[in-house]
């Protein structure tokens, strides 16, 4: 787990990295089951780690105002639970054999099991919403709805006359910023926060997740196993086109193309089924300018999301919120 996350307050991280150390045990707690593969299978991901952006941001907004309590730690749980079942989902439907440094779970028990606990996931995370009122399980709701949409939208991809960079935002803006959202709002709302305090980490939470998602479009071209625990190209190999891909198809539309990027797009449209094949597009793609557009567009965004934060009261709450955006992007130094 992150125990020293640099928020610009010492007081405050070592707070949230306590409080982390009391979610790690909830989260094995909801993994329970009494049959051992089920057991092993939901708590597959949690045992292999992960950043918890998630639950920190619940405590992180909760400081806006009352602190963190036991609502507010369920919250917590729960958006975390809800993010791991996407998790199992996604990997199954990108075929991806890596998650996190470990075999994607559908590697180890099929997918059919893998779907399923993504499924047990879900309802526990929903068990846990329903006991904080009628109101949380209304922003679970939204919130899951649009997860569920945002891939439906991937999948089927832009329709006729669709801008397909506007489309793939709007797509990162549910799959992922619909759910970072959800867990600022959750902090501010069970913390007591002021109607203008949650409707800004709300927007917030929106655009800081499409950052963060914009920011791993590049790390997933340019680190490797080791450093992301996911086989770097996947979304490559399986045709899904991400932001520096989509950035190079609008050059090439305006006619502004250079013959490098081309060359890639003539790459990208052939048989990547070979890892040589996928290498070369690796090599040709981290070579190319396009990476520090795009690198440049995920700063962007999380400078839009630290923007929504103009009504915080200066101190440390908002110092932090401002630093866990920098986090998201930083990474891409």
């Amino acid at each position: 787990m992150t125990s020293s996350l640099p928020l610009g307050d010492e007081a405050l991280e070592g707070l949230i990295a306590g409080e982390l150390d009391r979610i790690e045990a909830r989260l094995a707690h909801e993994a329970r089951s009494t049959h051992p593969i089920i057991a092993d299978a939901s708590g597959h991901l949690m045992s292999a780690g992960g950043k918890r952006l998630r639950p920190v941001l619940v405590m992180l907004t909760s400081q806006l105002g009352s602190g963190i309590d036991e609502a507010v730690r369920q919250a917590a749980v729960a958006t975390e639970l809800t993010h791991l079942a996407t998790l199992y989902h996604d990997d199954v439907m990108d075929s991806a054999p890596l998650r996190r440094g470990a075999p994607s779970a559908h590697e180890v028990w099929g997918n059919s099991v893998a779907i399923l606990v993504g499924d047990l996931l879900f309802a526990r995370a929903s068990q846990l919403v329903s006991e904080l009122g009628p109101v949380a399980v209304r922003i679970q709701a939204d919130a899951f709805e649009r997860l569920v949409l945002g891939q439906l939208h991937e999948t089927l991809g832009p329709g006729a006359g669709d801008d397909p960079i506007a489309h793939y935002l709007r797509v990162l803006a549910d799959k992922t910023g619909s759910l970072i959202s959800a867990s600022a709002h959750y902090g501010a709302l069970f913390a007591g926060a002021d109607e203008a305090i949650i409707a800004a980490v709300v927007a917030y939470g929106e655009k800081v997740g499409v950052a963060f998602q914009l920011a791993d479009d590049v790390i997933d071209l340019i680190s490797d196993a080791e450093v992301t625990g996911k086989t770097p190209g996947t979304d490559l190999r399986e045709g899904v086109a991400t932001m520096p891909v989509l950035l190079l198809r609008a050059q090439a539309a305006r006619g502004e193309i250079d013959a490098a990027g081309t060359d890639i797009l003539t790459a990208l449209e052939g048989d990547l089924s070979d890892d040589a094949s996928l290498a070369a597009a690796l090599d040709a793609l981290r070579a190319h300018p396009i990476l520090d557009e795009s690198r440049e567009l995920a700063r962007q965004w999380a400078a839009d999301a630290v923007a929504e934060l103009a009504p915080l009261p200066e101190g440390p709450a908002k110092d932090a919120l401002t630093s866990f955006a920098g986090l998201l992007v930083d990474r891409l130094a």
